[in-house]
């Protein structure tokens, strides 16, 4: 009776301790893996002028297929760990069928303007990768699209040693789609690695600086205009803009070139942008029921930066020339953790300790000390193109002495440097204590540090861009922002940094040279074991059963998005986020809305302003156990009951013969 008696009151108090009966991590905590499809615009080295806009369309429904399929993936986890088909039939051979479509209209809009492109059909398959196999792993070791699935630089163990793909307890809102404790690493146990070019007696060591804010204006979106011009929700993750004003899917270069800006010269009207970072607790945001943000598994508190600096720098053997008008830059790779490191490019630190910089890992910074991501853009331009088909072959990265490539001209080196208040989070916990960050990041690309990215459209007034190429050349410092900032490797803390909240921490090495750099040698920082996570708190049961059905496998079909069939561009306002300041931090996915997880783009976003939804406090992006883990919860304290009837009963019948 008192062992059964003991066991009812421990469930019983275990179930009521919980935090409202909400698990952080109990959306996907154990998830069926990711997805990994070959890249198509990076193939598409050439396409006709008349074919761009449709093949731009194409590009970017292939995007949203992958997004859908990742997501009902997500929603079918546990049907996939019981039946090892599951995946195959109900998600990965639709998702085929519809690539295979839409990539042979690609081929034809291509063939339509110009020559067909060959061999694209061979890249409509995707691979599951296993969460305890793929899923800790960076990349897939820099493959070629489309092959193998060998896993690259990132620790090879983390998929094992962490709860799935991400199962961070206390991860609120993104419990699932990472990050995971692996995915940061102590700065101050990174060697320096940050090479220092030598100067040539022709060099251009000038400096021009353009200040253009921090987005205190709040504009979002989840647009590319580069990428999927025409296309609502082409980025499937949340952008800042500093800059241009006009900027979203459909603003044409006349939109641009006419639009209001943020920077202080304002002959500068050119536009910057970067996935946000986002504070994994639990505070939904006006986009956390909206394509690009909670739908797809972008959420949390959005972090508006405490510092931008955006610097123009020469080249270490050469005299610079003017950017064309409406050039187009995106430096790394937002897919990199499925593509490979070859186009990656990510660069976080801390602020001084900048002469140490991790590209797969987020940083732990000291006391004192401020997260910063570094983008140094491509600085080779073909003298011809503002654009190519893959947004990538019309510039290049300078190798590490200053030389471009053969017919390439040097240009002025965009440096774009954001620094952010944010504090070393508590992995030990999983960000209970002091929540995760996170880069918002394409859904299947579970919040990478080495998915980070920048984009720029060069809209200078052609008599700023001509002063700012004399003063680089001429070794003077001039821009509206000179001055501002400091410089990678030299800017010291506002006080001696103090060790992080994490010393058991893994250091993270930094492997992997930067692009076109001439193959450095960086130094890779000594290797420790990953820290311990606690296991997620004990789940309480669910009111009520989620459906266990398999979901029904579409059929592929013929989905070719038009104008007229992609939402309005979305740009949101100051956010108007609210959090309840006593409430634990809490889980959460895109599961809430069973609608957008069979279209998400085609949800329409909260209008500017429109708090409903908001207006009650932080609500958890989460679901509730099913009746068959309800029963695991439950199975102590009926265990206990029946010893209790039974040392009962026993009692009773004692009773009876002693009388």
């Amino acid at each position: 009776m008192l062992g059964g008696g003991g066991l009812v009151g421990a469930n019983v108090y275990a179930s009521a301790t919980e935090d409202g009966g909400a698990d952080p991590a109990r959306t996907l905590s154990s998830p069926a893996g990711t997805i990994d499809c070959p890249d198509v615009g990076s193939r598409l080295t050439a396409v006709p002028d008349g074919a761009k806009e449709d093949v731009a369309k194409e590009l970017a429904l292939l995007d949203q297929q992958i997004a859908e399929a990742y997501q009902r993936l997500q929603e079918s986890a546990q049907a996939v760990q019981q039946d090892a088909g599951f995946a195959d039939s109900a998600i990965m051979t639709p998702l085929k069928d519809k690539r295979t479509a839409t990539i042979e209209r690609i081929a034809i809009a291509v063939d339509r303007q110009g020559e067909r492109p060959e061999g694209l059909e061979s890249l409509a398959p995707c691979t599951l990768r296993a969460a305890d196999s793929g899923n800790g792993d960076q990349g897939n070791g820099g493959q070629d699209e489309g092959g193998g699935n060998e896993t690259g630089e990132e620790d090879a163990d983390q998929g094992s040693e962490q709860p799935g793909n991400g199962g961070q307890p206390g991860n609120g809102g993104q419990a699932g789609n990472g990050p995971v404790a692996a995915d940061f690493a102590d700065i101050t146990a990174v060697q320096p690695n940050v090479p220092s070019p030598a100067l040539q007696q022709d060099a251009s060591r000038g400096t021009f600086a353009t200040s253009c804010g921090v987005n205190e204006n709040g504009l979002f979106n989840s647009d590319n205009v580069i990428v999927a011009p025409g296309v609502s929700n082409g980025a499937h993750h949340f952008h800042d803009y500093v800059g241009n004003q006009a900027n979203d899917a459909f603003a044409s270069d006349e939109d641009l070139a006419n639009a209001e800006t943020t920077c202080v010269d304002q002959g500068d009207k050119s536009t910057y942008y970067w996935p946000v970072i986002r504070l994994q607790n639990g505070t939904q945001e006006q986009d956390a029921n909206s394509p690009g943000g909670g739908i797809e598994g972008n959420a949390g508190e959005i972090v508006t930066p405490k510092e931008v600096t955006l610097t123009f720098v020469g080249n270490p053997r050469s005299k610079v020339t003017e950017m064309p008008r409406l050039l187009r830059i995106i430096t790394g790779d937002a897919k990199a953790f499925v593509n490979g490191t070859a186009n990656a490019n990510a660069s976080w630190s801390c602020t001084g300790l900048e002469d140490r910089q991790l590209k797969d890992k987020y940083p732990l910074c000291p006391q004192g000390s401020d997260v910063v991501r570094t983008f140094k853009f491509q600085s080779c331009w073909d003298g011809q193109n503002i654009d190519s088909a893959n947004h990538r072959t019309h510039v290049a990265f300078a190798a590490a002495d200053g030389s471009c490539p053969e017919g390439f001209k040097a240009i002025p080196q965009l440096v774009q440097r954001i620094v952010y208040d944010v504090d070393a989070p508590s992995l030990q916990d999983g960000g209970r204590t002091t929540p995760l960050f996170a880069v918002d990041s394409f859904p299947e690309q579970l919040h990478k540090p080495v998915t980070d990215h920048g984009d720029f459209i060069n809209v200078f007034a052609e008599d700023l861009m001509g002063e700012m190429v004399d003063c680089i050349n001429e070794g003077r410092e001039c821009g509206a922002g000179a001055g501002q900032g400091g410089d990678p490797g030299e800017e010291e803390p506002s006080q001696e940094p103090q060790p992080t909240q994490s010393p058991d921490t893994p250091p993270g090495g930094n492997e992997e040279p930067e692009p076109g750099n001439g193959g450095g040698e960086p130094t890779q920082a000594p290797a420790t074991e990953q820290p311990a996570t606690k296991p997620p708190a004990a789940e309480e049961p669910a009111a009520e059963e989620p459906a266990t059905e398999a979901p029904e496998t579409e059929p592929a079909k013929d989905d070719k998005p038009t104008v007229s069939s992609t939402v309005a561009p979305k740009s949101y306002g100051t956010p108007s986020a609210t959090q309840d300041a006593t409430a634990p931090a809490q889980g959460g996915s895109a599961d809430d809305d069973a609608d957008a997880g069979s279209a998400p783009a085609q949800t329409q976003p909260a209008a500017v302003g429109d708090e409903s939804g908001a207006d009650s406090g932080t609500e958890p992006q989460a679901v509730a156990g099913g009746l068959a883990e309800t029963g695991t919860t439950l199975w102590p304290a009926a265990a206990g009951a029946v010893l209790l009837v039974a040392g009962f009963l026993l009692l009773m019948r004692t009773r009876r013969r002693a009388g």
